[in-house]
């Protein structure tokens, strides 16, 4: 069981869930395991089979079946407007489990008829905080660093199949995913994109430089970030400015779901796997708690930069440096940690032998910070 499975059964009692997330990150996995283990009966119906599409439509499910799982619903053009119809009229004891890629959250957040009638989760792929039967930390590290965290390839442990897995699984988010959710002819342009995307981790994006390479329109890079995002395949971090009279707004950086995807040294690859289990953390407290949080980062006019700032309604709650080898505290985190005063000032640090903290900023290593 996956680490939100206890929280979407307590939801379960209450509304409809919906899980969404990248592809292959494991949501049907999850939802059969739920169905399987928790429930003495229930129905699983996929959307791209012809048989259980059929039977969904025609609404073949038993009276006293306790939980009902849909799985890539939202290819059904009308889906919202059926759930909630189903949802609205059903007098039996039935839960329903809506899974799906990314799309269904593209369209949970247009215009949301089903709006008080679901909680919705989102899954992300293995991390620090999940470590399988006989793995230590230390091994999970290496094979988020190595294969990076989604079930198949993390499991497995093999860096050939992972590369195999990982263009198989590139292959039809760009010929089925992308091209159901937008209309772009430019296939091949887009796939340049992505690769100038994954040499650039950590580092600042700026547009229209990318776009001039590849020779595409600002307006047309712009709008291809926005469709990745909601795809889940990349996720965007931007400048924090809020009470910063010297802060300067700056384009964002850019990280990858799976560590894997990352073209650069280890320092690139390992701060885009912090990135990765910062959002991993404040995903499930919003999800969990329903507090707003956002995932920053901080460069001023004098160039003075924090990697990741963790902003909770607005409010500075952690500054995060990464670095992989170098344990002396940054100067930039140090001078923010005293300007800002947050909750916490951590520098997290992949080679770290003896964690330690000088004044307000504790220096850690990534297991001790993401602990299982």
């Amino acid at each position: 069981m996956r680490y939100i499975s206890e929280n979407i059964l307590n939801d379960l009692k209450k509304k409809m869930v919906f899980v969404g997330g990248p592809r292959q990150v494991g949501k049907t996995t999850l939802a059969k395991n739920i169905l399987e283990q928790r429930y003495l009966s229930g129905r699983y119906f996929n959307w791209d089979f012809n048989e259980d599409r059929q039977d969904l439509l025609s609404y073949k499910w038993h009276e006293n079946d306790g939980l009902i799982v849909f799985d890539e619903l939202h290819k059904y053009k009308n889906w919202k407007n059926w759930i909630k119809g189903v949802y609205d009229t059903n007098t039996d004891p039935v839960h329903f489990l809506i899974t799906g890629s990314a799309r269904l959250d593209v369209y949970r957040r247009g215009g949301d008829s089903l709006l008080g009638r679901y909680h919705y989760w989102r899954l992300h792929p293995f991390g620090f905080d999940e470590c399988p039967d006989k793995m230590t930390p230390k091994e999970v590290f290496k094979r988020l660093m190595t294969v990076g965290g989604f079930p198949e390839p993390f499991l497995d442990g093999d860096e050939r199949e992972a590369r195999r897995w990982r263009r198989e699984r590139f292959d039809r988010i760009l010929k089925e995913d992308i091209r159901d959710l937008e209309s772009i002819r430019q296939i091949s342009l887009l796939d340049l994109f992505i690769h100038q995307l994954r040499t650039r981790v950590g580092n600042l994006v700026v547009l229209s430089n990318i776009a001039g390479e590849i020779q595409a329109s600002p307006k047309t890079v712009k709008n291809w970030l926005e469709v990745l995002e909601r795809l889940y395949l990349v996720f965007a971090v931007r400048s924090y400015t809020k009470n910063l009279p010297r802060a300067v707004i700056k384009p964002p950086k850019v990280f990858f779901y799976d560590n894997g995807d990352v073209i650069g040294d280890k320092g690139a690859v390992f701060e885009n796997l912090v990135a990765t289990q910062l959002l991993k953390r404040i995903h499930f407290l919003e999800d969990h708690w329903g507090y707003r949080y956002e995932l920053r980062y901080i460069r001023d006019k004098e160039g003075r930069e924090v990697d990741f700032v963790i902003v909770k309604e607005g409010i500075i709650e952690e500054l995060i440096e990464v670095k992989f080898s170098d344990d002396s505290i940054s100067k930039h985190l140090k001078y923010y940690a005293e300007k800002l005063n947050p909750g916490k000032a951590t520098q997290i640090v992949a080679t770290l032998k003896n964690p330690y903290s000088s004044g307000k900023i504790n220096v850690v290593d990534p297991v001790t910070y993401f602990s299982c």
